[in-house]
C-alpha cells in the first residue's frame, strides 16, 4: 500500500463493498469549509447514502480542514476518499487520494512553471490529479495548464448545460478531450474522463457523478479503476449504461484493450433511463454511429467496425431535450 492508502484504508471491509463491481461516486464535493459550500459533512454524508452513491471525494478549496470530520457520519457509508481543490491563478484541479491533513500548494499560475512539482507531490503521496471544469467562465477557472502531467479531465461539471452565469461549458470540455484519445493512443496512453457534480449547495449532489469498475470499495481500488478509465459518467443515479467489444473469442469493456487479431469488432452498447434519447458511438472519427432511444428509456444497440477504422470506440448518449445523460470512456483496439 501506498502512505495514502494506508492512512485512509477502513477497518475491516466499508459497507457496501461488493468486491468487483460497478461503484458510483461523486468525486467533485465541497461543504462548509469551502467558499460558497453550505453543507455540512453530516448532510452530506446523509445526502449520498439517500441518492445511493457508494463513494465520495471531499475537494475543499485549499484547504484539509473537514479531513477529520467524516469518520463521525459514514459508519454506514458511503466511503469517502480525501483530496482537495486547488484553486490556483489559472485553472483548478483536484487531487484525490491524498493522506489526511495534506495540503497542496495552489498560489501560482501558468507561467510560474511550477505545476509539474505539485503534480508530482500527489503522485509521490499514492493520488490522482484531476483537470477540474477546464471551461468555467469565471478569474482562475479556465484551465491555461497543458493535460500532460494530469491523471484525469473531469470533462462534466455540475449540469450540462445551465444558465448560470459561473457554469462550466461541458460542450467545450468535452470537445477538447474528445480529441485526446486519438493523439494519446499513438504514445500507448489515453487520459480518462470523469464526471462530478461540484457540490455547493442542496440538490447538486450526484448530478452529475462517475460509475467505476473497481475491485473493491476501497480508495486504492477506486484510484486504480479511475486511472485505467474503467468509468462512465451518468447524469444521475437511474441512469445506466454499459459498452463492450467483442473479436472472435475476445471481449473487452469500457478501460480496457481489446486485440482483434484482424477480425471484426462488434460492439454492444445497452442504455437504460434514458426516455426518447439518442445513443451514439464515437471513434478518432467522429461520431460514427447514432440510434434512437425508445420511450421507455430502455435499449440496446449493436454496431460492428475494426481496428482499421476504429483505434477506439467509446459512447455518448443524449437526452430528448440534447443535453448530456451519460457518456463513457474508451474500449481501445488494436489489431
Amino acid at each position: 500500500m501506498t502512505s495514502a492508502e494506508e492512512s485512509l484504508a477502513p477497518h475491516g471491509p466499508a459497507p457496501g463493498d461488493r468486491g468487483r463491481a460497478w461503484y458510483r461516486g461523486d468525486c467533485h464535493v465541497h461543504s462548509t469549509a469551502s467558499s460558497g459550500g453550505e453543507l455540512s459533512p453530516r448532510q452530506l454524508a446523509a445526502d449520498a447514502r439517500a441518492a445511493g452513491l457508494d463513494f465520495l471525494a471531499v475537494t475543499e478549496h485549499n484547504t484539509a480542514g473537514t479531513h477529520g470530520a467524516w469518520a463521525a457520519h459514514t459508519a454506514e457509508g458511503p466511503l469517502v476518499v480525501l483530496g482537495q481543490e486547488a484553486t490556483t491563478r489559472t485553472g483548478h484541479w483536484l487531487a484525490l487520494g491524498i493522506p489526511p491533513g495534506h495540503v497542496v500548494d495552489w498560489e501560482y499560475g501558468v507561467r510560474d512553471g511550477v505545476i509539474g512539482r505539485h503534480l508530482d507531490e500527489v503522485h509521490r503521496a499514492g493520488g490522482l490529479c484531476v483537470a477540474a471544469h477546464p471551461h468555467a467562465p469565471y478569474p482562475s477557472g479556465t484551465f491555461m495548464y497543458p493535460f500532460e502531467g494530469f491523471d484525469l479531465v473531469e470533462v462534466w461539471n455540475g449540469p450540462w448545460r445551465s444558465d448560470v452565469p459561473w457554469q462550466a461549458d461541458n460542450e467545450a470540455a468535452l470537445a477538447e478531450w474528445g480529441r485526446g484519445p486519438a493523439a494519446d493512443l499513438r504514445r500507448g496512453r489515453w487520459r480518462p474522463a470523469i464526471g462530478s457534480s461540484d457540490t455547493h449547495l442542496p440538490g447538486q449532489l450526484a448530478l452529475p457523478h462517475t460509475v467505476v469498475l473497481a475491485d473493491g470499495l476501497r480508495t486504492g481500488a477506486l484510484l486504480a479503476a479511475l486511472r485505467a478509465g474503467r468509468s462512465w459518467i451518468a447524469g444521475s443515479t437511474g441512469t445506466g449504461l454499459s459498452l463492450t467489444a467483442a473479436a472472435g473469442h475476445r471481449t473487452a469493456g469500457i478501460g480496457d484493450r481489446l486485440a482483434t487479431g484482424g477480425a471484426t469488432v462488434t460492439v454492444r452498447a445497452e442504455v437504460r433511463g434514458v426516455p426518447s434519447g439518442v445513443l451514439s458511438l464515437h471513434t478518432e472519427r467522429g461520431r460514427a454511429h447514432t440510434v434512437p432511444l425508445p420511450g421507455s428509456g430502455t435499449g440496446t444497440v449493436e454496431w460492428e467496425t475494426g481496428a482499421a477504422d476504429a483505434g477506439f470506440v467509446r459512447a455518448e448518449v443524449r437526452a430528448s431535450d440534447g443535453g448530456m445523460a451519460a457518456l463513457s470512456n474508451p474500449i481501445v483496439l488494436s489489431a
